[in-house]
């Protein structure tokens, strides 16, 4: 799933779009109960790689429906266990999106 994940999140970049997390579970063919637990897995697990190798966290690019245009809190969580300062989440997200969008040009 890592594989499609990242390109349907390269697209989304490339097309400067979010999309939430529901939408994107559908895009990937994710069903059933836990869709979403395994989708965020899979985003974890990619924030992990974008860290590392010091790339914006793609993971930004995915939103909740009813958050306000930010990521779950779950996002932020994890950005913080990665050594990112997430004390603003509002621009911490337009930092990573602003990148992600800068990226794919």
């Amino acid at each position: 799933m890592i594989t499609r994940l990242d390109a349907r999140l390269d697209d989304l970049a490339a097309q400067r779009q979010v999309m939430t997390y529901g939408a994107l579970a559908a895009d990937l063919g994710l069903e059933g109960p836990g869709r979403i637990a395994r989708l965020t897995a899979a985003l974890e697990e990619l924030m992990e790689t974008d860290s590392a190798a010091g790339r914006p966290l793609r993971a930004a690019l995915v939103v909740g429906r009813a958050s306000g245009g930010l990521p779950a809190r779950g996002f932020f969580q994890k950005a913080q266990a990665l050594g990112h300062d997430t004390r603003d989440p509002a621009a911490f997200h337009q930092t990573h999106l602003d990148a992600c969008f800068a990226r794919a040009r």
